[in-house]
């Protein structure tokens, strides 16, 4: 264990490491994380003006001991390439995005923008970097679309997006890649499929969570029969940490995933339980764009990294939910 720890240390000690996407759900664990083994990082982060315009207010990143500098911007500005330049990263982590699918439905040009043309001017920024060591681009689960079997997904799947949101992911995927064959950038792709944890603060998990601890009725949409695959944060933390620093990583698309499926129902009703609520499963008219089956083939990171999800679904939930109980209580009156 100690040679494991020493050996993160040396890979990320001293390191300059630029962020987007900073303050969210995943970029918060993972900054904290690669300050804790010694980065330097510069967090971008999109800007929330809270006294005139120049203070912070950031929800999950302290501006303190994690971060070196915090940066307020819009990703799809074409400053964003001047802004990671001046930074000089040894390792850029690009996670910046609009996440949230039902937003595409009715915005997508200003999804596209930040998930896709955002990209592009990162991968501007890596192109002027000489010296960058890795950028890592995050696609999604999402740009495969509906599987017409329920076979488990590897990297080879077409890429069929649904919905404006996978459609501006595929565009992010497929110019990283082309950077990678055009340029020689040392990137890497990582397709996650779905994640959560403590400071998820939208999708079906946290939502569910949440409306069970208030006693009040969860919406599934449809029959409640589609499935999808969740990796807890901690284990998709790790995925990013080796796409980031991993040599065998350069030039791959890896999907990562816990390789098991569940029905959101089945979710609804395992977080009723977990959490003693008394809410009920409420059914709602399916949504669009809806991916019916989401299920990871995560051989190939196994095969490059010996990555493999280590907490089991029960586990994750209840840590989710202890999280959210203690969020609750402080957010009270």
């Amino acid at each position: 264990m100690n040679g494991i720890r020493n050996m993160e240390d040396d890979t990320w000690r001293g390191k300059r490491v630029f962020v987007t996407g900073s303050d969210g759900f995943m970029g918060s664990h993972l900054v904290e994380r690669i300050a804790r083994l010694g980065a330097v990082v510069t967090a971008f982060t999109r800007g929330t003006s809270t006294h005139g315009t120049s203070q912070l207010s950031l929800k999950n990143l302290p501006t303190t001991a994690a971060v070196e500098r915090v940066i307020a911007g819009n990703v799809a500005n074409p400053e964003t390439t001047r802004i990671i330049e001046d930074a000089k990263p040894d390792i850029i982590l690009h996670l910046a995005a609009e996440a949230y699918v039902q937003r595409s439905f009715d915005h997508p040009a200003e999804v596209f923008a930040v998930n896709a043309t955002g990209t592009l001017y990162v991968l501007e920024a890596a192109r002027r970097l000489p010296k960058l060591q890795r950028l890592v681009i995050t696609s999604s689960s999402e740009v495969y679309g509906s599987v017409v079997r329920n076979d488990a997904i590897n990297e080879d799947h077409p890429l069929n997006p649904t919905s404006p949101y996978a459609a501006s992911k595929v565009a992010a995927d497929r110019l990283s890649y082309s950077y990678i064959a055009t340029y020689g950038i040392p990137i890497s792709v990582i397709r996650p499929f779905n994640f959560y944890g403590p400071r998820h603060t939208y999708d079906v998990i946290p939502k569910f969570i949440r409306l069970a601890l208030q006693g009040e009725d969860l919406t599934v949409y449809g029959t409640g029969l589609q499935r999808r695959d969740f990796t807890y944060v901690e284990d998709m933390a790790r995925a990013f940490l080796l796409m980031a620093s991993h040599p065998a990583a350069v030039g791959q698309i890896v999907n990562f995933g816990s390789g098991r499926s569940y029905a959101i129902r089945d979710i609804a009703e395992r977080i009723i339980s977990l959490t003693g609520s008394n809410s009920r499963i409420v059914h709602d008219k399916t949504r669009l764009a809806e991916v019916d089956h989401l299920i990871c083939d995560a051989r190939k990171a196994f095969d490059l990294f010996g990555w493999l999800a280590g907490t089991s679904l029960e586990e994750g939930l209840r840590q989710n939910i202890e999280w959210e109980k203690g969020r609750a209580e402080m957010m009270a009156p």
